[in-house]
């Protein structure tokens, strides 16, 4: 499952990051290059958001496995039209079935999180993530590369036969079935049965949150490099370098912050997480050249790495064990409508207040995330240690 995932994130981020130098070089976009950029990124996610619920109702009636190679299959041909990709219209076209195709990564944290022994979930999560961590790390690097060899067109090829490739890795994962049974649900009865648990919406919440303030600068990222120095003719390069930073960052500590969070429960890892996440995002406003940079975009990803991991180990800790598909995949809805709306905030604000300002606005939100977070806990030791009307604390009941 580590090597699917790898090969499917891979194949993501050899092409995604570079959209505003496609959208600049082969589709002729001048005017509004920001916003073309965060429409482009955004509107998969949004689709893919809508679609996350279905999805997971069928991974819970059917497998996580089937669900993981129609993703695969359906991708990788969805990267391979982006060749034959001529105007910004057909762009967003393609884009859109792309949307419609995703659900690898979901099908996956569900496949992990109910085929594992309880007490090791989070460090189960932790590896995984680093898998997709490891595949960003490559993939910007291959991208910046094969950009230079076969061009930008080139990329979206080889996007579709790595994530082909990762489909087939799928056929060699078993599955347990034993304790699975098939529930008639729709959409508005998960969402139903979603809202009546506290603990998950709180997640979900959080999700969306982050994913927001994350994705905000992936728009401008590369255009960002150019600004501080990088050389247009290897922004490419240099972008993939800087975005590779944060991958590198995440496979060091991935595993770690699942086993810190199996010990000190998953509330502190994620409060961790969002404090240095934050405190990293607002030093990178200080960056000046390109080195610098990175290599505060490296220490970010060390703290935020915690983050993913502890909110998956949540979802699942808290949603019932024939309610977990439906469950991670509700958490990807959140995730999707954040990575929506992130590109397009960041694309907008890019071009009307400057990049620096998206900095400063993600550094705040997850600040304000980490809060929360802190306030949460807050309130639960309190209940542990007083109970409430009379009962025993139930936090204490559930350990």
């Amino acid at each position: 499952m580590w090597l699917g995932l790898f090969f499917n994130h891979m194949a993501y981020t050899l092409s995604v990051p570079f959209f505003p130098l496609f959208l600049q070089e082969d589709l002729g976009i001048q005017n509004g290059l920001e916003v073309w950029s965060g429409v482009s990124i955004s509107i998969s996610f949004l689709i893919s958001g809508l679609c996350a619920p279905f999805w997971g109702s069928l991974a819970d009636k059917y497998g996580s496995k089937s669900m993981l190679i129609r993703s695969g299959v359906g991708l990788a041909i969805a990267h391979m039209a982006n060749y034959f990709v001529h105007d910004p219209y057909m762009f967003i076209a393609v884009r859109i079935f792309q949307g419609l195709m995703a659900g690898f990564t979901p099908a996956s944290i569900t496949l992990v999180g109910t085929n594992t022994p309880e007490k090791h979930v989070g460090y189960a999560l932790g590896v995984i993530s680093t898998s997709t961590a490891a595949g960003g790390i490559l993939g910007p690097l291959v991208g910046g590369v094969l950009s230079h060899w076969i061009g930008l067109r080139g990329c979206f090829i080889a996007s579709g036969v790595i994530t082909l490739l990762s489909a087939l890795m799928v056929l060699w994962v078993k599955e347990s079935r034993e304790h699975r049974t098939v529930v008639q649900s729709s959409i508005l009865g998960d969402l139903k049965k979603a809202a009546s648990n506290p603990g998950l919406m709180r997640i979900y919440g959080l999700i969306l949150l982050v994913s927001t303030s994350v994705l905000i600068i992936e728009p401008v990222l590369t255009l960002y490099v150019v600004q501080i120095g990088g050389d247009i003719s290897n922004a490419t390069l240099s972008a993939g370098i800087v975005f590779s930073a944060i991958g590198v960052a995440t496979v060091i500590m991935g595993p770690r912050w699942g086993r810190i969070g199996g010990r000190i429960g998953y509330e502190k890892t994620l409060f961790i997480g969002l404090l240095g996440g934050g405190i990293g995002s607002l030093l990178q406003l200080t960056a000046f050249n390109l080195i610098y940079f990175g290599s505060l975009r490296f220490i970010y990803g060390l703290f935020f790495a915690a983050v993913y991991p502890a909110m998956n180990a949540l979802i699942i800790k808290y949603a019932d064990n024939d309610f977990r598909g439906r469950a991670v995949s509700l958490s990807q809805t959140a995730n999707q409508f954040g990575i929506v709306l992130g590109p397009l905030i960041g694309g907008f604000l890019g071009g009307w207040v400057g990049i620096p300002v998206v900095f400063l606005l993600t550094g705040i939100t997850l600040l304000g995330a980490a809060w929360a977070v802190r306030m949460k806990e807050f309130k639960q030791v309190d209940r542990t240690k007083l109970g409430i009307a009379g009962e025993p604390a139930r936090s204490s009941l559930n350990k």
